[in-house]
């Protein structure tokens, strides 16, 4: 039973859950009106302490889809935080007007730490570095939809992989899928943290290679997710210079891709995939953001007790 739980991270929720999800998405995929009042009367707050654009607004669309109303802010400076009160008290308070919250902090743990003082079922939508479970829901429901499952892909992470929280929240959750592997495709001053080789990678026994260059590797991949590699996350300019190209997906390195390959991207794009690529019938990243909203709308419905 997923009714009253909280989902911090993707670990939260077991593969037949995951599975049980992902099905129920699908279902409203194909016939949405058939969904759209079983949460009416169910309220969520959407509480974003980050700017936020796709995910603030999949929740809010996703509980409008179901029936239901939604409050809440997308601007923590006009709420009683810059009073000086508690994310503890805040919860407290918010969680006795509604039936689930949608929390992003830019503080990472915060979303665990609403959990332990809500009444009602806190969905982490991003806290810092750590987790964004319901990106990863969304990342799933593509996959599933346009691959045909979780097991035995190649998938190709590139970008920002030492900041990414939607990098290490795939990974984690496709690690607990069979005959899976992992091309981390980054310049060295962005690699994967230590820590989560360790603490996820090694105790999982996944089969993963590291390189630095896209071309090198991108014949190899069924998926590839970008992210954005940020300028201001490197020692000098020079590294930055020498190594930005690579990290660019055009026209040009799509010629070496498999025909059946799909692109990820979490959004916001800046430059890491040129526009050109949007017109390849690979590029899923904006059938990704629709899927979002109906992974939202599965996965609120399930915690609210309506499915």
């Amino acid at each position: 039973m997923l009714t009253g739980r909280h989902v911090i991270e993707p670990g939260d929720l077991s593969v037949s859950e995951i599975d049980e999800i992902c099905s129920l998405a699908e279902q409203m995929i194909v016939d949405p009106v058939s969904f759209q009042d079983v949460c009416r009367g169910k309220i969520l707050a959407t509480l974003f302490f980050e700017p936020s654009t796709r995910t603030r607004l999949s929740f809010e669309a996703a509980m409008l889809h179901l029936g239901g109303t939604v409050e809440g802010f997308a601007d923590a400076s006009y709420t009683s935080s810059t009073k000086g009160e508690t994310l503890a008290d805040t919860i407290r308070v918010v969680s006795s007007y509604v039936d689930v919250i949608a929390m992003r902090s830019p503080k990472e743990g915060a979303a665990l730490l609403a959990s332990q003082f809500s009444a009602c079922p806190v969905i982490n939508a991003g806290d810092g570095g750590h987790y964004h479970p319901t990106q990863t829901l969304t990342d799933l429901v593509t996959i599933r939809a346009l691959q045909g499952g979780f097991e035995g892909h190649t998938i190709g992470f590139c970008g920002d992989l030492k900041f990414g929280r939607t990098v290490h929240s795939l990974a984690k959750a496709m690690c607990r899928y069979p005959h899976n592997k992992f091309v981390f495709i980054s310049p060295t001053e962005l690699q994967l943290p230590e820590y989560y080789v360790k603490t996820v990678l090694q105790p999982a026994g996944v089969e993963y290679i590291c390189a630095e260059r896209l071309e090198e590797v991108i014949g190899d991949l069924d998926i590839l997710y970008m992210t954005r590699v940020q300028k201001e996350r490197f020692f000098n300019e020079q590294d930055y210079i020498r190594l930005k190209d690579s990290y660019i997906l055009d026209a040009k390195k799509m010629t070496l891709a498999r025909k059946d390959m799909i692109v990820l991207h979490p959004l916001p794009r800046v430059n890491e995939i040129a526009p050109e690529v949007d017109n390849d019938p690979r590029a899923a990243y904006f059938k990704q953001v629709k899927y979002g909203m109906f992974a939202r709308m599965a996965l609120m419905s399930k915690l609210t007790g309506c499915l």
